[in-house]
């Protein structure tokens, strides 16, 4: 049965490596934006809940005055310039206007602890960071011009099995590559029609790749909502006209759970798009439900890809819920260490997409990005019809609504505790999250920790979504193979979890 290929593949070229490439697309992002506000340079760009509303015309100005306040700060082409912010006008200002500058941005985590956000900064040697509740840098207007796609613009830290979050450095080129892959894979507007809410974090590769920036491109509005409150995400569904939602499974069914949800208008709503956690298929019914005059469609990627690499499009969201749909038009798939009896490998990625690698960090990368390809830790199934099925993961993670959490990194902190003997840390199925944190822990021998000592302990060591939710104090060792690793799949199977300690 030959491949389905469900996207518009036109004006893509391959080059002398190997990569298949979009043709036709801006030098930077700074080009790109600078060709929005020429076609639609009073339309409403950006809106904040609770907060005010700026047109792209303002939008670039503000930037542009960024750009010239981080140069009298003594920022020079390629330095780092991490922002601190919330989801916010004055996030998407500095971070057009850190690329104004010729600046790599570093979007920091703002539920990572403050050891975790020192490591950030540190390691990627940031000249400035812009804190919340300080005035933006501010100076004589500046744009950098000569911006290539080749070019640095930005380092997406995202968590490692070491404990300390990894640096992945992204180009102009692969920030564009994944915008024209969104409009492409889910046929989004792009004649300044869209209105689109961001519910998720900004820092995160989905809201800032997947939704800022295709809606700069296309002349959109996009409404940011600075904290995420269910509620106030129904309101603006009707209040600022919104056509499309894209959020993690978590947040559509909080949101569809509500008992108001009914009375609520969706039938405005054209593109419902949803990924970053896995998708119960019931959900996907319920969501197609919900939102009955909506394009479903369900996309998958890593922070090391800039966001998108498959997607499953509308036409399959009920025929094939279990898949992540197929590669994007300029992404190449295959699979390693197959299974012979699973048909199960791991996934590697290849495109323009792709990170060029870790920041400062060559042992990581060299063992991530092989030959072109990035070893993306997932276990997959790849059918000769093209659907991707991620079954496992390779890398001991959990999925927590899309906060992708490291059993290591969890481990590691609470075995500092002083009563912990050994811990094991794994997912626990949850129905709204996809996946929660637990923890099951062998005491020291005459030693009885308060479950509360532990959790004030996590605390001051993790982010808040990597605390666990679930933990078990147990008397016997943990099972182990011959080779003295814990054997997880017998945890999972006898663990009695309980109620959530918090």
């Amino acid at each position: 049965m030959p491949p389905i290929r469900p996207f518009d593949n036109s004006a893509i070229a391959r080059g002398a490596d190997g990569i298949a490439r979009y043709l036709n697309r801006p030098q930077s992002l700074v080009h790109m934006l600078r060709a929005t506000v020429d076609k639609w340079p009073n339309k409403e760009a950006l809106v904040e809940l609770g907060g005010e509303r700026i047109n792209y015309t303002q939008l670039w100005d503000r930037s542009t005055r960024v750009a010239g306040g981080l140069l009298a700060m003594g920022v020079q082409r390629g330095d780092r310039v991490a922002i601190r912010l919330g989801n916010s006008i004055n996030w998407c200002s500095a971070f057009f206007g850190a690329l104004m500058a010729g600046a790599v941005v570093v979007p920091v985590n703002t539920r990572f602890s403050e050891s975790e956000v020192e490591h950030v900064v540190t390691d990627s040697g940031s000249k400035v960071v812009i804190m919340p509740g300080q005035p933006l840098p501010d100076g004589a207007p500046f744009v950098a011009e000569d911006l290539k796609p080749q070019d640095l613009a930005a380092i997406f830290y995202t968590s490692g099995t070491t404990g300390f979050p990894k640096g992945a450095t992204t180009t102009h080129e692969a920030f564009l590559s994944n915008i024209e892959t969104c409009r492409r894979i889910s046929d989004l507007p792009f004649d300044g029609s869209s209105r689109a809410l961001i519910s998720v974090p900004l820092f995160h590769v989905t809201g800032c790749n997947s939704q800022l920036l295709p809606a700069c491109e296309g002349g959109g509005t996009t409404v940011i909502m600075p904290v995420f409150d269910v509620k106030l995400f129904l309101r603006t569904i009707v209040e600022e006209r919104l056509n499309i939602l894209t959020t993690v499974p978590a947040i559509y069914w909080l949101a569809i759970n509500q008992p108001n949800f009914r009375d609520v208008d969706t039938s405005a709503i054209k593109w419902c798009t949803y990924g970053g956690a896995p998708t119960p298929p019931d959900l996907v019914a319920k969501i197609t439900e919900a939102f009955p005059n909506a394009r479903l469609g369900n996309g998958f990627g890593l922070t090391e890809c800039c966001s998108v690499a498959t997607f499953l499009p509308h036409e399959y969201s009920k025929s094939r819920p279990e898949t992540v749909g197929f590669a994007a038009p300029v992404v190449d798939l295959k699979l390693a260490d197959v299974d012979p009896h699973t048909a199960v490998g791991e996934l590697l990625i290849r495109g323009p997409n792709v990170s060029l690698g870790y920041w400062k960090n060559p042992q990581a990368t060299a063992e991530t990005f092989v030959d072109g390809w990035l070893h993306t830790g997932d276990m997959a199934r790849l059918d000769e019809e093209g659907f991707v099925q991620i079954v496992d993961r390779k890398k001991d993670m959990v999925n927590r609504g899309g906060e992708n959490v490291y059993c290591v990194e969890v481990e590691n902190a609470l075995a500092a505790h002083p009563a912990v003997f050994e811990v094991a840390v794994t997912a626990v199925p949850d129905t709204v999250m996809g996946e929660k944190v637990g923890a099951v822990i062998v005491p020291k021998p005459g030693q009885t920790p308060a479950i509360a000592d532990i959790l004030a302990f996590a605390r001051t060591h993790l982010a808040d979504f990597k605390v666990p939710q679930y933990i078990v104090l147990r008397t016997a060792a943990l099972p182990r193979n011959p080779g003295g690793k814990v054997i997880k799949k017998q945890i999972r199977q006898d663990t009695e979890w309980g109620k959530q300690v918090w």
